[in-house]
This record gives structure tokens, C-alpha cells and sequence, in this order.
């Protein structure tokens, strides 16, 4: 009887060992040929858009003009991004803008800026340095500005003294110009073809602000001690701040330089009947500080104006014919 044929059994293990290293060289020759192909039609679509494989027409659809899809927009965009696009949007054509050339007539008579209030006006010999707290139609609270500086869409353009008002004033430009006058005076209507005799109606209209008496309410209010020495009632300070023109017409304020730094403002104009001068100051005082804060800074000087309503008492410090002169008052 013959043995049984000998089978002999295969061992997977050995032939997985004995042949690992030949299937991984396979795999990683397949990848590398599908990936340099993939790489060679992409770098191809780029840089010749006209060459490269298009698919063919499909019988089912009916289409026979099928084109090759661009990767052009892949290109130019970011694929980590889906908010922002393009990184190269197509340019879109505008509309040519007309350009508007400011028309300024003259200045001195240029109508009032609607909605634009002046509170402080501090001018100086260099227009540059001269400044001006404003507020604007947005805004809640003064802004202290000079030449160059922004009030919404309007350029502050000039500060000084406007002849035609009496009054200083500021200039706003934007494709118009304007002025906001300190004393809120209303300029004259520019002069038109009419006969000579009707500007002197206008003028009266509007006549310029000049320093005038105080208000008999209000000087009854401040009670002199001494020279220096003055108590007011807290009610005038009230009326004295709803009605600034009133202030600022008791006095014509420069400011004072020397070796280029600015050391006050000297005052001009007082006379005895005014505000200013009912509170013990004279024509020619150069004011130095109100409660220690020095009035040659102009943010300190808007300061100390804020705290006009809630103080006690103020210690005026002026110069006063090269001697330093102080002016107490009281407020009861």
C-alpha cells in the first residue's frame, strides 16, 4: 500500500518576512508615479491652460463642447480661507468722480458752520499756536483744536480775530468754508450787486461786538473787599457760564512768549464797567494761573474753566506791570 502524497504546508509567516521589503517598494513606486502625475498635470494647467487632458463628450447627456475645467481660481485663492475669496479679485471699473474745487469766497463774510459751537479761544501771534475749544453737531463734550486739526469732515483752516464781526472767530473748510464765531455773532451777508445805499442796513443787522457794561444783575452779585479781594455770589458764576460771550467781551486775550515757551496770556481791553474788570483785573495783567493751573497750557486753562461751577473760591495769579498780583474771590 502506498504512503499518503507529502504536503507541505506554506508558511505565511516567513513569506510575509521574505517578501515585505519587495511589496512596500511597490506601494511607494505606485505612489510616487501617481503623485508626480498628478503634480505634472497640475503644473501643466497652470502654466499652458490651453494643453492638457479634456474629458471626453458623454453620449448619455448629449453633450459633445465639454471644456476642461480651470484650477486657475485654486491658484489664486487661499484653501484654508472660505470667507475671503479671491486673492486676486477681477478690478471693477468706477465711475470717474468729479473733481470739486473748494469755493471760497471771502472769508470775512463766509456764513456760519451749522451746528458748530466755539467755547475757549485762545489766539496767538503764530496762527499755528492758536487754539480753540469746539464742539460739533456729534459731539457731547469740547474738544480743544488748532490749525489742521479734524471736526467731522471739516478741517480747522484759521484761528484769529475776524474784523468784520469784531469777534474771534474760527474758519472750517471742506469743499466750502466757514466761520464759528466765539460771541455766536452771525456774519453779514456777502455784499451783492444792489444800490449803495442798502450794505448799511445789513451792517446794522449785525453790528460788532464790542466790550459793554456788565449786566447791573450780575454786578450786584460781586461785592470788592479790597483790590484783591472780592466775594461774588455763586448765581452769577451760573449766569456768567450760560452766557460766555459775556466773559469773553470784557477782554481781548494773546498769548504771551518768551525764549519760545509760552508764560500767559496777557489781556487787553478791560475797562471798569466790564466783567473782567469788576473782578479786579486790569487793562494789560498778564494772567498766569486760576487755582494753580497755568493758563499758558491751554488744556489746563479748559480745565480750570470745568471747574468753575463747583469751586469755592479762586486765587487768580497775574503779573501785573512786572510785579506778581494776586486776586482772591470767594464764592458764597
Amino acid at each position: 500500500m502506498c504512503p499518503p502524497p507529502r504536503v507541505e504546508r506554506v508558511n505565511i509567516e516567513v513569506l510575509f518576512k521574505k517578501y515585505f521589503y519587495v511589496g512596500v517598494g511597490v506601494l511607494v513606486a505606485a505612489c510616487a508615479y501617481l503623485q508626480a502625475a498628478g503634480l505634472s498635470d497640475l503644473a501643466r494647467s497652470f502654466l499652458s491652460p490651453a494643453l492638457g487632458r479634456t474629458p471626453a463628450p458623454s453620449p448619455l447627456l448629449g453633450l459633445t463642447n465639454l471644456a476642461r475645467p480651470s484650477v486657475r481660481a485654486i491658484h489664486e485663492r487661499n484653501p484654508f480661507d472660505s470667507v475671503t475669496g479671491p486673492l486676486f479679485p477681477a478690478p471693477v471699473e468706477e465711475a470717474p468722480v468729479a473733481a470739486v474745487e473748494p469755493t471760497f469766497d471771502n472769508p470775512l463774510l463766509v456764513p456760519a458752520c451749522a451746528g458748530v459751537e466755539v467755547l475757549i479761544l485762545t489766539e496767538s501771534e503764530d496762527p499755528l499756536w492758536s487754539f480753540a475749544a469746539l464742539t460739533g453737531p456729534t459731539e457731547k463734550a469740547p474738544v480743544l483744536r488748532r490749525v489742521g486739526d479734524k471736526l467731522g469732515t471739516q478741517t480747522v483752516a484759521y484761528i484769529g480775530h475776524n474784523p468784520a464781526t469784531g469777534s474771534p472767530t474760527v474758519w472750517l473748510e471742506s469743499s466750502t468754508l466757514c466761520q464759528a464765531a466765539l460771541f455766536g455773532v452771525v456774519p453779514p451777508p456777502a455784499p451783492a450787486a444792489a444800490p449803495a445805499e442798502e450794505p448799511a442796513a445789513d451792517a446794522a443787522a449785525a453790528p460788532p461786538a464790542t466790550a459793554r457794561a456788565l449786566d447791573p444783575e450780575i454786578a450786584s452779585k460781586i461785592k470788592k473787599i479790597s483790590d484783591t479781594e472780592f466775594e461774588v455770589d455763586r448765581s452769577a458764576i451760573d449766569k456768567i457760564l450760560d452766557n460766555q460771550a459775556e466773559l469773553m467781551r470784557s477782554a481781548r486775550i494773546v498769548p504771551e512768549t518768551k525764549d519760545g515757551q509760552t508764560i500767559g496770556v496777557r489781556l487787553f481791553g478791560i475797562r471798569p464797567e466790564t466783567l473782567l474788570g469788576q473782578l479786579g483785573l486790569v487793562n494789560g495783567d498778564r494772567l498766569e494761573t486760576i487755582n494753580d493751573f497755568n493758563m499758558a497750557s491751554p488744556e489746563k486753562a479748559l480745565e480750570a474753566y470745568a471747574r468753575l461751577r463747583t469751586a469755592n473760591s479762586l486765587k487768580v495769579q497775574v503779573n501785573r506791570r512786572g510785579k506778581p498780583t494776586t486776586i482772591d474771590l470767594k464764592i458764597k
